[in-house]
């Protein structure tokens, strides 16, 4: 892949060729993207003057969500670095648009990754399983590497039948509201190529969270197939497929399968395997992460929506393709709501400065091996900055030991925040979760409501960017009386323009309204 070829990301619908940099870009700086605007802040610490740096995602934006235009398509071909924090932080099209527009001799660093290597911690994602009824994904399983897969292939899993009493749905409710459907047996099924209606695309070894409706209760039966597809040049590959038994407002003695596994609690994907090539449940009953996953056979897997499971569609466009606002349908919720496609990791590292600190020499060293006339530069601005990232971990390990100890619970909007609580010894008391495709039941506020009430929590979290789909939260605050405070999670905005500023105003934040 050379500069100046019309190159464009896969999924990113843009015509002709990138425009060139404008002329106040064409300098001898290092060209460098980052993926996120905090990313780009700590490069340009390091980099100093000797680098430009600009990010996809704009500030105040979801990079859960963000969908890149065609200047990141731009940006991202005149690059010399490109960072992104992945282990499946950012939207599965950002990732492809660097990959598939980044210049072949250019450096591409998982920065989650590569910290790793200088001591920075993980910390595996296990998921709360709270809800009344079965979270149901999907999952690509495996790396696909026998098949040549990165991380841009594409995992292309597709609902070719459905056979039933009613309709099935399968879709996805973004963070404000915005609905993407995958299946829908209503109008029949893709009789093409597959690659637009009643497809979902998954990284490989990556699982997202789906709502399912369905409209008439009894046994359904759903025959999935699966695809990978290397990259946009390739054919895709098939991985095979299966059928999988649903019984819907009915005993799972009905559904007619031999000595069968009802999957009914807990946390389920359909999985497509791409090591063993076949589709199966992989079945998460107590919410353990790997150390309690089943593997369950497709035909001896019955999966159960039960009765209380019955709600109504709400009122709103978005919701049409489900029928009339008031119509009943069993529903599966998504539990987690936004675009919501991860793997086993917890991508934000960065609320324990200790792995900012490890991401800032990935980036140092990144820079010095691209660009060695700068190493003095880079090497003395990184020594300045982790100075004062040690002092930045000593400020919030200060402010957040003044918590008494019985008030040290954190309740937000959104999963962001193991990293701050086990560095710096804080609990996750819970976060919102509600059904995107209704409002939160009665059982889904008491719960909230007595987690606030029983830990005494003096105050809950919002993330600014976050705030229009945090009325739950809020309202469940004001009924307890506790304070509502603002947390940052992984974006800036007006009032947060850098890192060292975002873990500042977390820790005051934390003090003042728990302390």
């Amino acid at each position: 892949m050379r500069r100046g070829a019309c190159l464009v990301a896969a999924l990113v619908a843009v015509s002709g060729c990138a425009a060139p940099p404008a002329l106040s870009d064409r300098d001898e700086r290092l060209q460098v993207v980052t993926t996120t605007g905090l990313l780009r802040d700590l490069v340009q610490r390091v980099g100093g003057d000797r680098v430009h740096v600009t990010s996809l995602v704009p500030d105040g934006a979801d990079p859960h969500a963000y969908e890149p235009s065609l200047r990141d398509v731009r940006n991202v071909v005149y690059a010399d670095v490109a960072f992104s924090n992945y282990v499946m932080l950012e939207q599965h099209n950002i990732i492809k648009t660097l990959d598939a527009n980044l210049d072949e001799d250019a450096a591409n660093v998982s920065l989650a990754e590569e910290a790793v290597k200088y001591a920075a911690e993980i910390i595996p994602l296990v998921e709360d399983v709270s809800l009344d009824t079965i979270w149901l994904g999907l999952r690509a399983r495996g790396d696909g590497e026998r098949f040549g897969a990165n991380r841009s292939s594409d995992v292309l899993l597709s609902m070719t039948a459905a056979r039933g009493p009613g309709d099935v749905f399968g879709y996805l409710t973004g963070s404000f509201g915005d609905t993407e459907v995958y299946f829908d047996s209503s109008d029949g099924f893709d009789a093409g190529d597959g690659y637009r209606a009643d497809t979902a695309t998954l990284p490989a070894d990556a699982h997202t969270h789906m709502s399912w409706a369905f409209t008439e209760p009894g046994v359904y039966e759903l025959t999935l197939s699966a695809r990978l597809r290397v990259d946009q040049r390739s054919k895709p590959v098939s991985l095979g497929g299966s059928t999988f038994t649903v019984v819907v407002g009915v005993p799972p003695e009905e559904s007619g399968v031999d000595d069968p596994t009802v999957v009914n609690r807990g946390h389920a994907d359909l999985t497509v395997d791409l090591d063993r090539e076949e589709l199966y449940a992989l079945y998460d009953p107590e919410g353990g992460g790997e150390f309690s996953q089943e593997v369950v056979p497709a035909d001896s897997a019955v999966v159960e929506v039960p009765n209380k499971a019955l709600s109504e569609v709400p009122a709103g466009p978005e919701f049409g393709f489900l029928g009339r606002p008031g119509d009943r349908v069993y529903q599966l919720a998504q539990a987690v709501l936004g675009k919501h496609v991860h793997g086993e990791i917890d991508p934000h590292l960065w609320h324990d400065v200790r792995n900012a600190m490890s991401y800032v020499e990935v980036i140092r060293d990144t820079l010095v091996d691209r660009d060695p006339r700068g190493a003095r530069e880079y090497r003395r601005n990184t020594t300045a900055y982790l100075a004062k990232l040690d002092a930045l971990d000593r400020y919030v390990r200060d402010r957040l030991a003044r918590i008494p100890e019985s008030r040290r619970y954190l309740v937000t909007t959104h999963d962001a925040f193991a990293y701050l609580a086990k560095a710096y010894d804080l609990t996750v008391a819970g976060f919102v979760t509600p059904n995107p495709a209704a409002e939160p039941s009665l059982a889904d506020r008491r719960k909230l409501s007595d987690t606030i009430r029983n830990l005494r929590v003096p105050a809950v979290f919002l993330e600014p960017n976050l705030a229009a789909r945090s009325a739950t939260l809020t309202e469940v605050a004001e009924e307890q009386g506790v304070r509502i405070c603002p947390i940052y999670g992984d974006t800036f905005d007006d009032q947060v323009t850098s890192y060292v500023r975002l873990m500042r105003f977390n820790a005051d934040s934390l003090l003042e309204c728990l302390g």
